[in-house]
């Protein structure tokens, strides 16, 4: 207590030249500004609301001055890498390659806890995730080289999948009865039963033609069943039917609005408009259904709405209510982006995208 009780006299003192040039000006005032995408005076269609990257962030409490001191906490209350996102009505789940867990941010209690599901339900490496619309969720994780399945109340269910017909599952979807589960070691698809958890069949294969992929790492389904592959060391997102036949790509190897670098995670919305996380550019791309690039946010750096070696992304139609005090009052929401963070100050990034109202 002495030696705490020393350093904080040490920087009072230190600062205390500072504080009272402070106190004898009048401090400019400064407006926070809200960031659009695009910028104004272009008519907006998205806006970053917030970040989160601890339960401090959920009730927007700030550190205080020991906090700054003495730096903050490593705790179950704040996230460390996540890497992929979802979200049901008022919680967002997070795999996080710190804990080796999955992290649920409750909307509505303002906390961050983490499943600790325990005997067959524990996780080693979580990798993606995915909720089903009965609220069951179904988890990627590549060292049981299995997918880990938990009921709507986070008990666990069951496995799919061994490591002889899985080597590195690193993401999972779900459309009626398929599980779709990208192993990115054997450069395919794995579809199973999602009722008998038999393998049924695999799309893809060791390639750069139509249909095969080399290293996919993120996957995702849309309303009609269509399946998205994120074929990462190709530059390019293949779209599927349900049954495994191509249909398009989108994007291709470059450095230029509409390539790819270092794709990641995909998701779409419900006009069928496609998002692809970029690593390498730090930002997210949203392509038409046409294969037509839209608009792109984000960016890298450290300033709030950029990003930090960006991985997972989820669109969330429900929880929109929680973010509309962030909302600014010439834009309207319509639903909100998740944008995971692997690293940087801002963890989970929350976006809403929507329409300008103003004049």
């Amino acid at each position: 207590m002495a030696s705490k009780n020393r350093l904080l006299l040490i920087v009072t003192i230190l600062l205390a030249p500072a504080m009272f040039i402070t106190s004898c000006t009048s401090a400019p005032q400064i407006k926070n500004e809200s960031i659009f995408y695009p910028a104004l005076p272009e008519k907006p269609r998205l806006q970053f609301l917030t970040a989160i990257s601890s339960e401090d962030d959920l009730t927007d409490k700030k550190p205080g001055f020991e906090d700054f001191l003495l730096g903050g906490k490593e705790t179950d209350k704040t996230m460390g890498r996540p890497y992929a996102v979802q979200a049901t009505r008022g919680k967002i789940y997070l795999a996080d390659r710190v804990s080796n867990d999955i992290l649920q941010i409750d909307l509505l209690k303002n906390t961050i806890r983490p499943l600790h599901a325990g005997g067959q339900g524990t996780l080693q490496t979580p990798s993606g995730i995915w909720i089903a619309d009965d609220g069951s969720k179904y988890v990627a994780d590549l060292k049981r080289k299995q997918v880990v399945v938990y009921d709507s109340d986070d008990n666990f269910v069951t496995t799919l999948g061994d490591a002889t017909s899985l080597e590195r599952p690193v993401d999972v979807a779900i459309y009626g009865e398929r599980v779709y589960v990208c192993d990115m070691q054997k450069h395919h698809v794995m579809v199973f039963d999602r009722v008998t958890g038999k393998p049924l069949s695999t799309i893809g294969k060791l390639g750069d033609k139509e249909g095969e992929f080399n290293r996919p790492t993120h996957i995702t389904v849309d309303r009609q069943g269509n399946l998205f592959v994120n074929d990462a060391f190709n530059f390019r997102v293949q779209k599927f039917t349900a049954d495994g036949t191509f249909i398009r790509q989108f994007g291709m190897a470059g450095n230029t609005p509409g390539s790819m670098a270092r794709p990641k995670g995909v998701v779409t919305d419900h006009d069928g408009n496609l998002y692809v996380v970029d690593a390498a550019f730090e930002n997210v791309q949203i392509f038409n259904p046409e294969g037509k690039l839209l608009l792109s946010f984000g960016g890298a750096g450290l300033d709030p709405g950029s990003m930090y070696l960006p991985a997972g992304i989820a669109i969330d139609y429900v929880n929109v209510p929680y973010f509309r005090k962030y909302e600014n009052e010439n834009f309207k929401i319509k639903y909100v982006i998740y944008v995971c963070n692997l690293t940087g100050n801002n963890r989970l990034n929350v976006y809403g995208f929507g329409d300008w109202i103003g004049e």
